[in-house]
């Protein structure tokens, strides 16, 4: 995605006038590596910590954070709004299931060829809408998102998709005598992918194609007379953010060990844009607590009121608005500067 046009974008172009995640964008990240890898070693601790259903509930966080990502590259670094992503994560759920059934492919090679999938199908959604703009291609998406659960059960594809009933695949074991349970080592396969993942995307938004992507988001209309080819980038923007999903869509058909078509309504979509503005637009790291309120609330609001679930997660969810309108991570930010001014 770089090019010379997006390498030669001006520093002062990034950044949106009054835009405090932008101006962070445009500057040299603060946060030490130290903090990074306490993160990580901690997360691989929960291996040793958590047990069986606690396990799967975490890989299922790490699957959700993946899409997150995903989204938040497009709607929170180029500004395109989608309401179909679970689109995607269906297309990487259905790529995995669909190979691991009926080609034999092993399962860790099921998650490239899904990131690949989505990749192309998102670049040929995402090129005729650039014509769309704002609510329009949000719209369009939308459709995505309502037609896809059908289309998988349509019966020319049953063959493939297994219709309405789905297909049910095996948990890997441990390779190499490894002793780690099957959730333990799918739990760790998924850390390792997210860090991949999340890896190549903060290399991304730093990079020129990174500036390039805020510039569209932030002025289309400047960053075309600066040289940024703007349908170019806006495309394989879309492409990228699908392949990160799909990749978020196949971690969790291996960990559930089922695809069906109602798995993947459009509530599906609606829950992942919840999730990255609870976790914070156009923040990187936002995606892992827009993945664990999406894991998590849905449920804990059953468990308060069983008559009445969607009623508590609704005001929890305003409530989060109103505590925290830049999300948890601008939560955090402002918390980080006042204690930085205190000292």
């Amino acid at each position: 995605m770089n090019s010379p046009q997006a390498s030669s974008l001006p520093t002062a172009m990034a950044p949106l006038a009054g835009s405090a995640d932008a101006r962070t964008a445009a500057k040299p990240s603060r946060s030490p590596l130290l903090w990074v890898g306490l993160l990580i070693a901690l997360a691989i601790g929960i291996t040793f910590v958590a047990r069986g259903y606690q396990l799967f509930q975490a890989t299922m966080v790490i699957s959700y954070a993946i899409a997150l990502l995903g989204l938040n590259i497009l709607t929170g670094y180029n500004g395109q709004i989608s309401l179909g992503h679970g689109a995607f994560y269906a297309i990487g759920a259905y790529t995995t299931g669909i190979l691991m059934e009926h080609a034999g492919v092993p399962y860790w090679l099921t998650v490239p060829a899904a990131a690949v999938v989505c990749l192309i199908v998102g670049y040929l959604f995402g090129r005729p809408a650039l014509k769309l703009e704002g609510l329009y291609l949000a719209l369009a998406t939308f459709a995505l998102g309502v037609a896809m659960p059908q289309l998988l059960k349509y019966k020319h594809l049953e063959a493939w998709t297994g219709g309405v009933q789905g297909i049910v695949l095996m948990k890997p074991a441990a390779p190499f005598g490894l002793p780690l349970n099957e959730d333990q080592w799918l739990y760790l396969f998924s850390l390792f992918v997210a860090v991949v993942m999340f890896f190549i995307a903060h290399n991304l938004l730093q990079s020129g194609s990174g500036r390039a992507m805020r510039a569209i988001r932030d002025h289309a209309m400047a960053s075309e007379a600066m040289g940024v080819d703007n349908s170019h980038y806006k495309a394989m923007t879309f492409g990228v953010s699908a392949a990160y999903t799909g990749v978020g869509g196949a971690l969790s058909a291996i960990a559930v060990q089922f695809v069906a078509p109602d798995s993947f309504t459009l509530f599906l979509s609606i829950s992942l844009l919840v999730g990255i503005v609870v976790g914070g637009v156009g923040t990187l790291y936002g995606a892992i607590f827009g993945a664990i309120f999406i894991m998590f609330v849905p449920s804990l609001a059953e468990k308060v009121s069983k008559a009445a679930p969607w009623a508590v997660y609704g005001v929890v969810l305003i409530a989060f608005m109103f505590a925290m309108p830049g999300g948890v991570v601008g939560l955090l930010r402002k918390l980080q500067a006042r204690f930085a001014r205190a000292r």
